[in-house]
């Protein structure tokens, strides 16, 4: 759709990816969610209703496992998770409309009743197969929780349904030498029930829905995914959308221990958000916009790693259930850091809130809109362009304007703007480029959106360099001149600054505070203030330099061990703080014959032994190891005590040193049995 011929007002709905509440957001991550909010302010800004929805995705054995390791519910672990990512998207200045999660009502209430229309409709199958179980866990275990060699090119080490290696695709089934990614253990194939979506009865509407557009002329998909679609369209399945419990989930309606599988429930979240937000607002209705008969525009933006579920099997859903289809779904490509995957031991896996921690968001999200296109091309983040960029385009062009202008317009001329334009056709160059700038947005072309504001940019610059406005206010005959030259270049600032105000919105608001305007909206680009008076100018924007970029990798790695330590094995007694080599050195660990071991009167737990070290010396020591030991059983034996802990007066009498023992207690004690060899008073090292 070009900018010319939009309807007066559009109805749009627009999402992001869900992202997974096992996990933090990083920057990777945040190149969508900066691409879908640059789209949708720009389409606010042109005056349409457009919402914004996203929602956590919570559900599934990952989550399940990760709040089970961490001792918590799953429910109070994806309440956490999600107030930690709303907190990031809300610093990285992304606007949602509503933010939300697939564990609500809504989620419930959508997913069950979809499912039931599927099956109503004859979408929905059932049949037993065979799949690999945890014997250790006791659960089924799902493709990515089962590991192995490559069945095609024998990888070790890959996942249960694709090898990152060959790229081959097969069952768990297949796997040679699979293991338990959750327990270890060896899995056993185990038969199952399993409920599925035919999705091979739509393969005659998916092959036109992917050819297609909508009546506004939007195609569908692009045409990379188009074709690589194609491909997929000769090997249609039925579609597994259940899973055996234990699972976090959605319970199927009508049958026992059956629960939705997460990739069902997954995108319609994006239904359930949109539910909610029209359920605490009184001028949108759902149906409006996924109502068989919508007119109104719905738009997803994802990954491209994602297109499958997006292009194929949501589309198939949606037209089973009887709701509307997508009016477009938009992927974009993966995020490499200095030309290569992010890396955590090179701290170039960085985390949306270390990235914030050290810089605006602002930054990041120019650097995004300044390479993005409308293709799936995959994103390299170069760190030094990244400063270079920043510092060049937005500080040393953009806000260079204003501050090169303002100083004069408030100290010589009363905070005023001139009366007069002076080159009408120059500031014609900037007024006129709406439309065009208009329809980049629109496309989703950002880059060349942002070349073309930049060199004007590069011309507003140039024309007051060559004006030099600081000598012409020196002298009266030509102090008006300085006057309208600076003007000149606060509009043409003011124009730039609207065209960047979907990609910088805290910076369009601080112009705005500056210029004293009730609003800045695309239209604004179009209106040229004479006369009109303006605040002192602050400064906006400050450069960077590569020891913050630096100092943010430091940040990243350090990341990477705390998340090291938390992904360790856990025991369930957990290891007591670190200690120095000296403080251990402290405590001195002796060999000791038990030569006599006696029941004490009065006593519930404790036995009273006399302990020899050798060489005539004893101790006396009270334990608390009677209710896994016999008096008789011990004498004679070998053990470890704590020879110069200080002596402790009991009731019983005075207890001169600690027995080592293991276990948690009751029965279950064990005291320290040295191996053979070892004789008493040996000091243990």
């Amino acid at each position: 759709m070009t900018a010319e011929n939009q309807p007066t007002q559009r109805k749009i709905l627009v999402t992001s990816a869900l992202p997974y509440a096992n996990g933090d957001i990083h920057i990777g991550h945040l190149l969508e969610y900066v691409q879908t909010d640059i789209w949708v302010r720009f389409q606010k800004s042109r005056g349409h209703q457009c919402f914004y929805v996203c929602a956590d995705d919570t559900h599934g054995t990952p989550v399940m496992l990760r709040a089970e390791k961490e001792g918590k519910t799953p429910e109070a672990f994806i309440q956490e998770s999600q107030a930690a990512h709303e907190k990031d998207f809300k610093d990285a200045l992304i606007g949602f409309d509503n933010y939300y999660t697939t564990h609500s009502q809504e989620s419930k209430e959508l997913t069950q009743s979809i499912y039931l229309k599927l099956k109503e409709a004859g979408h929905i199958s059932s049949k037993r197969i065979n799949q690999l179980y945890d014997p250790e866990k006791n659960m089924f275990l799902p493709d990515r929780f089962v590991q192995g060699t490559c069945p095609k090119c024998k990888s070790e080490d890959q996942y249960g349904d694709n090898c990152d290696n060959c790229g081959a695709t097969y069952t768990t089934t297949e796997l040679i030498n699979p293991k338990s990614a959750v327990s270890g253990a060896t899995p056993i194939t185990k038969e199952s029930e399993h409920f599925f979506f035919d999705l091979k009865g739509f393969e005659g509407f998916l092959r036109d829905w992917l050819s297609s557009e909508t009546l506004e002329g939007t195609p569908h998909v692009q045409p990379e995914v188009q074709n690589k679609m194609n491909e997929w369209l000769d090997d249609l399945r039925q579609w597994d959308i259940s899973r055996d419990a234990p699972y976090f989930g959605w319970e199927i309606p009508g049958e026992k221990d059956k629960y939705f599988y997460v990739w069902l429930d997954a995108p319609i979240g994006y239904m359930a958000s949109f539910k909610n937000l029209c359920d605490k607002r009184d001028d949108i209705n759902f149906d409006d916009y996924w109502g068989k008969d919508s007119d109104a525009e719905v738009y997803h933006f994802i990954g491209k790693d994602i297109i499958y579920f997006h292009t194929l099997f949501w589309p198939s859903v949606l037209k089973g259930a009887g709701y509307r289809t997508p009016s477009a779904v938009w992927a974009h490509g993966f995020v490499t850091v200095n030309g290569n995957k992010m890396s955590k031991s090179k701290g170039t896996f960085i985390k949306a809130r270390t990235y914030l921690e050290h810089f605006r968001p602002e930054f990041l999200r120019y650097y995004y809109a300044a390479k993005l296109s409308s293709r799936i091309d995959d994103f390299d983040l170069n760190l030094e362009d990244f400063v270079q960029r920043v510092n060049s385009d937005l500080v040393g062009k953009l806000v260079n304007i204003a501050s090169r202008c303002a100083g004069f317009i408030t100290k010589q001329f009363d905070g005023k703007l001139s009366d007069t334009i002076i080159e009408p056709e120059l500031m014609s160059e900037f007024t006129e480029a709406s439309e065009t700038l208009a329809e980049h947005y629109e496309n989703r072309d950002f880059g060349r959106a942002v070349k073309h504001i930049m060199a004007l940019a590069d011309k507003a610059n140039a024309y007051i360099a060559n004006e030099e406005p600081w000598k012409l206010v020196k002298n009266d005959e030509t102090k008006e001149r300085a006057h309208q030259v600076c003007s000149l270049g606060i509009n043409m600032f003011k124009a730039l600054t609207t065209y960047l105000a979907p990609v910088l919105p805290e910076l369009a608001g601080k112009v705005q505070d500056f210029l004293k305007l009730d609003t800045l909206n695309w239209a604004s680009a179009q209106e040229v203030l004479s006369g009109h008076e303006i605040n002192k100018f602050k400064p906006m924007m400050q450069r960077i330099d590569m020891k913050q970029v630096e100092a943010m990798i430091e940040d990243s790695k350090e990341d990477l061990q705390e998340e090291a330590k938390l992904d360790a094995p856990q025991l369930d007694d957990p290891i007591k703080d670190e200690i120095e080599f000296g403080d251990f050195d402290k405590i001195d660990l002796r060999i000791a014959k038990i030569a006599k071991a006696e029941h004490v009167e009065g006593a519930d737990k404790l036995l009273k032994l006399q302990l020899d070290l050798g060489q005539g010396v004893t101790k006396q020591v009270f334990a608390g190891i009677k209710s896994a030991y016999n008096p008789e059983d011990l004498e004679g034996k070998l053990t470890v005590m704590v020879a110069n802990l200080a002596p402790r007066k009991m009731r019983f009498g005075m207890s001169e040193g600690m027995v080592l023992a293991a276990g948690p207690g009751g029965k279950d004690l064990w005291i320290m049995n040295p191996d053979e060899g070892a004789q008493p008073g040996m000091r243990v090292k």
